[in-house]
């Protein structure tokens, strides 16, 4: 999911790990009172080859949303401090584990790696080079970093003059621009959003630049809900013009459009171009046909 150039720049965070600097408490305990445990998993995948967390637990995995066993715990840890990694998965969720060497090629092995002060620093730069304009805030999401990580990469960046500092109307926060960053052409295309695609990640960067608050409510009360259980936005040429609540009923091969919410100043042509999006996405899933329940707004 990512270029494989980055993994020097990341080395310095799984060497983090490692040593159990960073992760949440289950996480952390594998890099010290249960260190052996881990070895002994590790030990088993550098023997055996490739294995999921099922494959340690005689072929029933407790490693769901909520109910990680010690051998995923276990795993993961490994897999965050950069011993073991993956380039499939079984099903829909199982990560298949391997040596890094056995995954990766050797040439991206054998980069140099950076200081953490000189990879954070790489890191920010690629994130103004891929934001356009971002906030510091901004900068520090895009590869999740924390203040102490990257305030000091945007400072000398700036110093630099890589960061050129921006005033965008409407905005608050102080923001940034990469000095080779060239103004956008116009873009004309259409495409459904994931909850999570970077465009919509940063739930408030989204609200800055578009106008369009967004946010999962699969875990909110059926009664609670503003738009529906799985909602996906609908990026038309330079805006979020609506958002859809989506099932595939694969039972009767038909992916369902419970409710269309059309946003304020869609423009005429939404539905039409919606649909038109909606038939691609069945057609992707398999799906014979789209059903379309409420539409909410006009266009």
């Amino acid at each position: 999911m990512l270029p494989l150039d980055l993994h020097p720049l990341l080395r310095w965070r799984m060497a983090r790990a490692e040593r159990g600097e960073i992760g949440y408490r289950a996480l952390r305990r594998f890099a010290t009172e249960r260190r052996d445990e881990a070895g002994t998993v590790l030990a088993r995948i550098a023997a055996e080859g490739p294995l999921t967390a099922a494959d340690f637990e005689n072929g029933v995995s407790r490693s769901g949303w909520w109910e990680w066993s010690d051998v995923k715990h276990a795993l993961e840890w490994l897999f965050w401090s950069g011993r073991i990694t993956t380039a499939t998965r079984r099903g829909s969720f199982a990560r298949v584990y391997d040596l890094p060497e056995r995954v990766l090629p050797p040439a991206v092995l054998a980069m140099p790696t950076p200081s953490a002060a000189k990879a954070q620093r790489a890191l920010v730069e690629r994130s103004a080079r891929a934001l356009g304009i971002g906030t510091a805030a901004d900068l520090r999401d895009y590869y999740r970093l924390k203040p102490d990580e990257a305030d000091h990469a945007i400072a000398d960046l700036a110093e630099d003059g890589v960061l050129v500092p921006v005033r965008v109307e409407g905005w608050s926060q102080k923001a940034w621009r990469h000095r080779d960053a060239s103004p956008p052409r116009r873009v004309r295309a259409a495409a459904l959003l994931a909850p999570f695609d970077p465009l919509i990640w940063e739930r408030g960067r989204t609200e800055r630049l578009f106008g369009f608050r967004y946010r999962i409510e699969i875990y909110v009360p059926q009664d609670r809900r503003t738009h529906g259980y799985y909602v996906l936005p609908f990026l038309m040429d330079e805006a979020l013009v609506a958002r859809v609540d989506l099932k595939a009923d694969r039972q009767a091969g038909v992916l369902l459009a419970h409710r269309i919410t059309l946003e304020p100043g869609a423009p005429d042509d939404t539905l039409a171009r919606l649909h038109a999006e909606l038939a691609r996405m069945a057609a992707w899933l398999d799906l014979s046909d789209v059903r379309v329940g409420e539409v909410v707004g006009s266009a």
